[in-house]
């Protein structure tokens, strides 16, 4: 069994963060997401792992190496460009040659990790095995049409969705995959859809099984998505922290994760929250549900629900920041200077909300 893991795209839902960041190298609970899908396969006892990446760039390279960390051998596949998710297992033949594998988005999270899935697929020993979630808005996934506990058909994004049922970023297949995806064509919209390779087992006379998430996954195209990831792995989180980083005057209340280079004084902190390396919280507020990155300063403000990512200062802020996700080196302050008022220097496709 080998895994192939998905780090490409433009993250475009998630802009303005993606202009600067690949999406999958978004921290949760401080964290990269690819690095949860990592965790994932090797904890599954999968050792060799194929890992698509954009053509053009080298920084999901650069950030995860060779893959020594999670004693895994990681061979990188580039895409030159999104062309569907048949696309990535087209160009991936070569890796999987004829070995079962595994197929992770790898800005999927999930609950459990994948072995149990694996497990599944290969008791059903069937062709293709598609993992299913419930979802309130399944018009946003590929959605499996089911009879009698059989999967008849899969669309992509469907206007009229046959179930609630998503087909969640896990799949599992046999080497008939790849006579799918080399028998598919475009999309309306230029791409080789997975949808349609799923159809096409069907249609052939594969056999295509399936299980149901009994947890949580998520999977964290947009923003939202990344706030509700990171309050469902913080749910998990224990309490790690020195008495050292945390002043007489402060209080530290629910589960904490604090860095020992992390300094908080005079300082409230409601966990589940996490607190990276070197960052300063002074006379502030840090509310359940937070992750602030390393080298974050935090003066005389209010925090709660929110991913702040690394070298950011908050100072002096006279609302609650919530339900929001900053990006590197953000700066937000009170201004000082008369008249008071207020000034942004703000890039493509931000979005500030004002009390």
């Amino acid at each position: 069994m080998k895994a192939l893991i998905t780090s490409g795209g433009r993250g475009t839902r998630l802009r303005p963060i993606t202009h600067t960041q690949n999406k999958h190298l978004i921290p949760i609970a401080n964290k990269p997401i690819l690095h949860y899908a990592l965790e994932y396969v090797s904890e599954a006892g999968i050792k060799e792992v194929g890992i698509i990446t954009n053509a053009d760039t080298t920084d999901v390279q650069d950030a995860i190496g060779d893959g020594s960390k999670w004693g895994v051998d990681i061979t990188y596949i580039p895409q030159s460009a999104p062309l569907g998710l048949g696309h990535v297992i087209k160009i991936s033949e070569d890796f999987i040659g004829d070995d079962d594998f595994i197929f992770y988005l790898g800005d999927n999270i999930v609950v459990g990790g994948i072995e149990r899935f694996i497990n599944e697929f290969e008791r059903a020993k069937s062709n293709c095995h598609l993992v299913l979630a419930k979802v309130k808005d399944p018009e946003r996934f590929g959605v499996p049409e089911i009879e009698d506990k059989r999967i008849v058909r899969v669309e992509e994004k469907p206007d009229k969705p046959k179930s609630n049922y998503a087909v969640s970023g896990i799949y599992l297949y046999d080497k008939h995959i790849f006579e799918a995806v080399n028998n598919i064509e475009p999309s309306d919209r230029g791409e080789l859809e997975i949808s349609d390779a799923h159809q096409y087992l069907i249609e052939n006379g594969y056999e295509v099984s399936f299980s149901e998430i009994t947890g949580w996954w998520k999977d964290t195209g947009k923003p939202l998505d990344l706030l509700e990831a990171n309050r469902l792995v913080l749910d998990n989180l224990e309490s790690k922290y020195v008495d050292q980083s945390i002043d007489q005057d402060s209080t530290v209340l629910g589960r904490a994760e604090i860095a020992k280079s992390a300094r908080i004084i005079n300082s409230n902190i409601r966990g589940p929250a996490i607190i990276g390396k070197d960052c300063v919280i002074e006379n502030s507020y840090i509310g359940p549900y937070t992750s602030i990155f390393d080298n974050t300063i935090i003066l005389n403000s209010e925090v709660e629900y929110s991913i702040i990512l690394d070298n950011c200062k908050i100072d002096d802020v006279d609302f609650r920041i919530e339900s929001s996700l900053l990006g590197k080196d953000v700066e937000i302050v009170k201004a000082s200077p008369k008249p008071k008022t207020h000034r942004f220097i703000i890039g493509n496709q931000s979005r500030i909300e004002i009390i």
